[in-house]
């Protein structure tokens, strides 16, 4: 059974040119589905749908949370 999370990624400055997005999808076998976002040299957001695995998405908010990344989860898991 796969599910989606709806988030808000913030990037702090140094992770702004990083391939963090790159590294969730090779790393953590999800599919993040973006649906808005705002990055400048200083920071930046993305609202997006994570989806795959239950063990997975949540295996990939964790990394990001230890990376640095804020994540703000915006409503219910969707199951699919």
């Amino acid at each position: 059974m796969s599910v989606k999370v709806r988030v808000k990624l913030i990037f702090p400055e140094q992770l702004v040119r990083e391939p963090v997005l790159a590294r969730l999808v090779k790393d953590h076998d999800v599919e993040p589905n973006i649906r808005k976002a705002n990055v400048d040299d200083g920071e930046g957001w993305i609202l997006c749908e994570i989806g795959g695995e239950p063990d997975n998405v949540e295996s990939a908010l964790s990394w990001l949370r230890s990376v640095g990344v804020e994540v703000d989860l915006l409503g219910d898991v969707i199951e699919g």
